[in-house]
């Protein structure tokens, strides 16, 4: 019988040296030397032990149109994590990876999802085109998140633009949506940029659109 205390029994630890003063959290089990990460002294801990799983309470969605994402050739397993957790959060009702896409059943998208590839609905798809055109005849309208020429502001969509069933779709993160997608999508949304940098990490940009679109006050 496993005697480890729950993987969400948190503890906030800190050096004992002074000189060094490092503050961290750490699970209970993985603090069983009692050095220092940054040091190698010897730490104490700073704070009672956490409950994560208490911390959060669940929102109601007051989405009125069904949303669904399509990756097209997301490289990084870290991004694909990060936007599978983002899809739990929101309330996506699907995730279409396609092309080389990982899967949440990658470990490593696993591990960055922290269990919300358990509870996402997804499906792989080796052509994105060929899946953009079969839900274009289910009935679903496609928008791409892209800094395209054609790219319409995503802050000034409002309600009564949102299509009862809609498919956003974000692309690779250098090469971005394969236009044969792009073709299909009936707007392309981006959002807007005032430093130098032209876009956003993927999973910053789909996380903004997906909460704007959602739970936004539209």
């Amino acid at each position: 019988m496993n005697s480890s205390p729950p993987r969400h029994h948190y503890v906030i630890w800190q050096c004992a040296d002074a000189g060094c003063g490092l503050r961290f959290p750490a699970a209970e089990y993985e603090v069983n030397s009692g050095r220092c990460p940054r040091c190698g002294g010897a730490t104490r801990p700073a704070a009672a032990p956490l409950n994560v799983q208490e911390r959060g309470r669940r929102a109601s969605s007051n989405a009125s149109a069904e949303l669904r994402i399509l990756l097209d050739n997301i490289r990084s397993t870290y991004n694909v994590g990060s936007i599978v957790r983002t899809a739990d959060g929101a309330g996506v009702d699907h995730l279409y990876c396609c092309g080389i896409t990982a899967t949440p059943e990658h470990p490593r998208v696993a591990k960055t999802a922290l269990g919300a590839s358990e509870t996402v609905p997804w499906s792989y798809h080796p052509n994105g085109p060929a899946l953009a055109a079969d839900l274009c005849r289910q009935g679903y309208a496609l928008w791409a998140l892209e800094a395209a020429d054609r790219a319409e502001n995503l802050l000034a969509i409002r309600r009564e633009d949102l299509p009862p069933r809609l498919v956003l779709v974000a692309g690779h993160e250098v090469a971005g949506v394969d236009p044969a997608i792009l073709d299909q999508c009936s707007r392309v949304l981006s959002l807007p940029m005032v430093g130098t940098k032209e876009s956003l990490n993927v999973t910053v940009a789909l996380g903004a659109a997906v909460y704007h679109l959602l739970h936004g006050r539209l």
